[in-house]
């Protein structure tokens, strides 16, 4: 049977005969500065860490505002070329959240079928390489990218260079007289509709699979 009156353990170190204990103590310095030094490490390892988990994990609980914006009237734009437009992308950033969009009106050489979105061409400007900003030369009726010689043809589509995919476009609409922009979407070499991704992802054949939409990227209602 264990002893009912064997002697409690003394909390001072120099009574357990602990290396290095001196009188009065009840935890030695060694164990203290481990442990500081150990939560200073666990404070350094969490100040790193958390930011990126955010950084990463944000889009999942986050989705943009959809909104339409307007920008024109039908008589503003043709089939013949392009019309610059500078919409927003990112509200309530400034300047950082603009982008330019290249609309026309939809013509005979538009083979994907017509519906309420597509009866206005809207590009992106990004380039499908690296996302660097192409501009269009009516002249020769192409998008040139000027980082790494990327060229599209009138409709967008890949014509020379790196690119993976056609140029971005963005749903249109007439709403009340206006022609309005809605949210970016991307295209296959079909012209097949895919919710938005990221330059330098192909999304023909596997590639839908292996890159897939954006957390935080808006969509109309449906799709």
């Amino acid at each position: 049977m264990p002893d009912r009156h064997k002697q409690k353990k003394s909390k001072y170190t120099l009574d357990r005969e602990m290396p290095g204990a001196f009188e009065g103590e009840t935890i030695t310095r060694r164990r203290l500065i481990s442990g500081v030094v150990h939560g200073a490490g666990g404070v350094a390892a969490a100040a790193f860490t958390l930011p990126v988990l955010g950084f990463a994990l944000g889009p999942i609980f986050s989705r943009v505002p959809f909104s339409w914006q307007t920008i024109g009237v039908p008589s503003d734009f043709n089939q013949q070329t392009y019309v610059n437009k500078v919409i927003t992308i990112v509200p309530g950033i400034g300047e950082a959240g603009y982008s330019l969009a290249y609309v026309r009106q939809r013509s005979s050489i538009d083979t994907e079928p017509a519906d309420q979105y597509n009866q206005y061409i809207a590009l992106s400007s990004r380039c499908m390489h690296l996302g660097c900003p192409v501009r269009y030369v009516d002249a020769a009726q192409r998008f040139m990218c000027p980082c790494h010689g990327g060229v599209y043809d009138f409709r967008g589509m890949v014509a020379g260079g790196p690119p993976v995919r056609p140029l971005d476009r963005f749903y249109t609409r007439v709403y009340q007289g206006d022609v309005q922009i809605g949210p970016r979407y991307s295209v296959n070499t079909e012209l097949e509709r895919f919710s938005a991704r990221d330059p330098a992802q192909p999304i023909d054949g596997i590639g839908q699979f292996l890159y897939p939409s954006r957390f935080d990227t808006s969509v109309l209602p449906g799709h």
